[in-house]
């Protein structure tokens, strides 16, 4: 292959996060709702009968359809399904940083204001209850942190001795925060409140 014919390759050429394609995309809305003359975040709580993370407390989202223009459309459209909502009641979409999670897929939050006096239908498939914490509740309580560790186990027919080292390579291991917000009974914590975590620093600045 000839040299211009791989500068031409690489010329204006868009980088990306290597090995997206194989990631599962997520949009997630951090709803904000005027309540009593005080702005509140809302949460859901997963329906019991749900495969993955039954009964905890989350976001509205899910995952990025083809139909799906935008991170952004997925976000209001989960939003929109799951508190049975019209798309005009969610408005003032703003994008926060995306997350690149260590278990293969990228989250897209957005925060979004909810029109005052909403009533609101939960998709019961989806979603048991809904609350409201007021937002003045989390700039004034940071959450308690603590960590994970993760370590490499490489599988049985993994060639060691290929590498330098063998099996007393050094592998890097890490180690990564979890945050938790205790509010009332309820406890939030994980992505949710790595989002949370995140918009509160942003608005602390």
């Amino acid at each position: 292959m000839k040299l211009n014919e791989i500068l031409e390759t690489l010329t204006n050429r868009k980088p990306h996060i290597l090995g997206t394609d194989e990631f599962l995309q997520f949009a997630v809305l951090v709803p904000l709702i005027q309540k009593q003359d005080e702005l509140h975040v809302l949460f859901e709580v997963r329906a019991h009968h749900l495969r993955r993370q039954p009964g905890e407390i989350c976001f509205p989202g899910g995952k990025i359809e083809q139909s799906d223009s935008t991170p952004k459309d997925a976000a209001v459209r989960e939003t929109t399904e799951e508190l049975g909502i019209e798309n005009k009641a969610v408005e003032n979409v703003q994008p926060l940083d995306y997350i690149v999670s260590q278990f293969g897929t990228i989250i897209y939050p957005y925060i979004g204001v909810l029109k005052n006096d909403l009533p609101l239908r939960p998709n019961p498939s989806e979603v048991a209850e809904v609350f409201t914490v007021p937002l003045s509740f989390f700039k004034e309580n940071p959450p308690k942190v603590h960590h994970i560790h993760f370590k490499v186990e490489p599988d049985s027919t993994f060639p060691f001795d290929d590498i330098i080292g063998g099996e007393d390579y050094n592998w890097q291991t890490r180690k990564v925060e979890e945050h938790f917000y205790y509010y009332k009974d309820r406890v939030i914590w994980g992505l949710t409140a790595k989002i949370l975590h995140h918009f509160i620093q942003l608005l602390n600045k």
